[in-house]
């Protein structure tokens, strides 16, 4: 089966929003054994909408709109799709209900435009947004199936998962399925773990082997298809042994949605122990990071934001003669940072982070110049660390970094 999937909004033209969207249901849908040969963007404009849909029809037998089921006059996208379907557009009576409870708890007024939102085909199948107001909508007629799905990536991907994903199992089933599995890696770059698997990126054919560079790690995806789910999960398993055992050393977890920072999350609450931070160049962006996972208050007390020489000797009580010594971009420092920052906050690690974010040099220490320092129960250690690009990448470099030392010594 073809599918298509067009993103509709200005928005997405002018770049000030990036299509996730379409990332993502190609993954959902390849998943099914639904094949994804066009993706297509169109601004907020009927004509052109209309004709994108008479383009699509010919190539395509499922074709999913996401965007333009908003409240307001250039959310058109139900208004095209059901003029060009011949479908009636009438008020879906759950979305109603959610539309009015939504506005009775926020005390506002619930004006016409607001409305829209509960429109769906009279023929249609409307689709609950759990995390929105705008009601989606799956349609079938003789030749074709459209799926109609919200624009905000929380409300679409929910809604994708709970709603889409089984009804499309149900309409179309098949009988080969791909079954993925994505490993992660930290400390390994693309082109580097890509050399150390040359020859089987060279030779795949079933299972296949896909690498992706994010800002300071990498993924492999493996895909398989199969029509023996159990065959084609211990073909993926056959696969990463021989991954792990050239690349293992790199490895920290699996998933798309995984990170490094659940990882070391986790494995804090599975160990029951605690961890503060010291941060100077950084400025409290690791400890926001650590903030991104709920339930972190169990192993984050909180943690210390010094800046300057004169905060690190108030807050971290540093001798101000240490630092007049050896400076603040220095291993005496960051060990120092590390040590009372655990003994101020009493928990059982604490990372420090101390260095040269740029643009310009600190102390005759260069742009990308970072030191780094773990303090728990058996001590401290401390390395320094060259980072490269712009200063907020030397940031969040450094945070993964410290994050890094966080879970090795957890495993060790």
């Amino acid at each position: 089966m073809k599918a298509e999937i067009i993103a509709v909004g200005t928005e997405l033209l002018l770049g000030q929003v990036v299509n996730t969207n379409a990332t993502f249901l190609s993954e959902e849908l390849a998943a099914l054994g639904i094949d994804v040969y066009y993706h297509s963007v169109v601004g907020d404009n009927p004509n052109r909408l209309a004709e994108l849909l008479i383009t699509a029809e010919k190539r395509s037998e499922l074709i999913v709109l996401c965007g333009g089921l908003g409240p307001t006059e250039d959310d058109l996208t139900k208004q095209v799709t059901a003029q060009h379907v011949g479908q009636e557009l009438v008020r879906d009576p759950a979305g109603y209900a959610q539309l009015a409870a939504f506005f009775k708890t926020r005390k506002g007024v619930m004006t016409e435009n607001n409305l829209r939102q509960t429109l769906v085909f009279k023929d249609g199948i409307a689709l609950p947004n759990n995390n929105g107001l705008a009601v989606g909508i799956f349609y079938q007629n003789e030749t074709h199936t459209y799926l109609l799905l919200p624009g905000p990536p929380s409300e679409l991907k929910t809604m994708v998962l709970e709603q889409v994903n089984p009804l499309l199992k149900r309409a179309f089933p098949q009988k080969e399925q791909l079954i993925s599995r994505v490993l992660r890696y930290y400390g390994i770059g693309e082109s580097a773990l890509a050399a150390s698997l040359t020859d089987l990126i060279a030779g795949q054919t079933n299972p296949t082997i896909a690498p992706y560079a994010k800002p300071n790690e990498v993924t492999l995806r493996l895909t398989v298809k199969t029509t023996n789910p159990e065959q084609g999960i211990k073909q993926l398993d056959e696969l990463e042994a021989v991954i792990q055992s050239r690349v293992g050393t790199f490895f920290y977890g699996y998933g798309e949605q995984n990170s490094l920072v659940e990882v070391v999350v986790g494995l804090l609450k599975e160990k029951e122990k605690t961890v503060t931070a010291a941060e100077s160049l950084t400025a409290g962006l690791f400890q926001a990071t650590l903030g991104t996972v709920p339930g972190v208050s169990e192993v984050f007390p909180g943690g210390f934001v010094t800046y300057s020489a004169a905060l690190k000797s108030k807050l971290l009580d540093i001798d101000p003669a240490l630092l007049r010594r050896f400076g603040t971009v220095s291993r005496e420092c960051a060990e120092a940072m590390a040590i009372q920052a655990r003994h101020a906050a009493g928990t059982d690690y604490a990372v420090s982070f101390t260095g040269v974010a740029g643009p310009d040099a600190l102390e005759g220490q260069p742009k990308g110049t970072v030191w780094i320092a773990l303090a728990s129960a058996k001590g401290v250690t401390s390395d320094c660390y060259t980072f490269s690009r712009d200063r907020a990448y030397i940031r969040h470099s450094a945070v993964m970094a410290g994050l890094d030392l966080i879970r090795k010594e957890l495993l060790s």
